[in-house]
């Protein structure tokens, strides 16, 4: 059975260990609420973006210099738009939060933050976001252009899980967005429209496919920790959906995703580097994930959580990163 003190630091928002114990206590509640310890969400936003400059280098031969300042860029605004999403996503999930044992403490449910607190504190992070627009090498009207697909999808995703069963698939989208953005810092563009078609580089939308289905897998993962409380607060996921089925359907786009990002190697003639690290190293993570994770267990579902991603998104980001020195040398 899973304890109170082990909730805690189960993503629930509302640990006060490591750092956080150092700050004032009127600035805990907020650091909760953005959700910055443990980093897990700011690298989830993270890695995609990295994704992208790294795809976007091997296309366009970006130097050492120019990627480190891409990925700094990308790290700078994904770390306000991690705040911004987990503030937004907590202010709207208030009352199905205090129904949930898990989240039940938050600082909204706990009153430790106002709802109007919380607005205001979302819009200072989305607007320190916008700050990094203008510095993007695409300009800041055509890089908003861009990002507006992951702003509205950001902006619903609280709502995903009232009316529909798959807001992973929400997630996985609006995560695997950071791929676009990244690539745009990359100088490349991964898809143009001219009037009513749109041209969509296949090798880009191989890793945001694939990106999006690793971003189901954990997130489903995820979801298994309050599944019974989920079922009796209405909350729908896939994990309320594929109960009792979930491991199936994790292999399935486990597969899926391996062989899309197969695929997107061999579009961008990648070497046997990138296969072996990013395509091998990611499925064998995930593999193990799916294969030792209890779905009946919180705090199984925590630790492969929080332990696998980085295994599976430091394997791609490796992969990506080795083929690059590879093609330089």
């Amino acid at each position: 059975m899973t304890t109170n003190a082990s909730l805690d630091v189960q993503y629930g928002g509302n640990t006060k260990s490591g750092w956080l114990k150092y700050l004032p206590e009127s600035w805990l509640p907020f650091v909760q609420l953005a959700r910055l310890s443990p980093p897990a969400g700011l690298f989830l936003i993270f890695f995609p973006h990295l994704f992208g400059i790294l795809h976007a280098t091997i296309h366009t031969g970006l130097t050492a210099t120019d990627v480190i300042r891409a990925s700094a860029l990308m790290f700078g605004g994904s770390l306000f738009v991690s705040n911004a999403i987990h503030i937004w996503n907590d202010l709207i999930d208030a009352p199905l939060d205090a129904k949930v044992e898990r989240t039940r403490h938050r600082p909204i449910p706990r009153g430790a933050v106002s709802p109007t607190a919380a607005l205001v504190f979302t819009i200072s992070q989305a607007v320190g976001a916008a700050l990094f627009l203008p510095l993007m090498p695409t300009g800041f009207i055509r890089t908003t252009l861009y990002s507006i697909p992951g702003i509205v999808g950001w902006t619903y995703y609280p709502w995903a899980k009232r009316y529909t069963y798959y807001p992973q698939v929400v997630l996985g989208f609006c995560l695997s967005w950071g791929i676009v953005m990244g690539s745009l810092a990359g100088g490349f563009v991964p898809f143009t429209t001219d009037g009513l078609w749109i041209f969509v580089d296949p090798s880009s939308f191989c890793l945001f496919a694939a990106c999006t289905l690793w971003a189901i897998v954990y997130d489903t993962i995820y979801a298994h920790q309050d599944l019974s409380d989920d079922k009796k607060a209405g909350i729908k996921s896939l994990a309320v959906l594929y109960e009792g089925r979930t491991k199936p359907l994790l292999w399935q786009l486990l597969t899926a995703m391996t062989a899309l990002l197969i695929i997107c190697g061999s579009l961008s003639g990648m070497s046997i580097i990138f296969y072996s690290v990013a395509v091998l190293g990611s499925a064998t993570s995930l593999g193990a994930m799916v294969w030792n994770v209890d779905l009946k267990d919180s705090r199984s579902c925590w630790f492969w959580f929080s332990n696998g991603f980085w295994l599976a998104g430091g394997s791609i980001a490796a992969g990506l990163i080795m083929e690059i020195l590879n093609v330089g040398v």
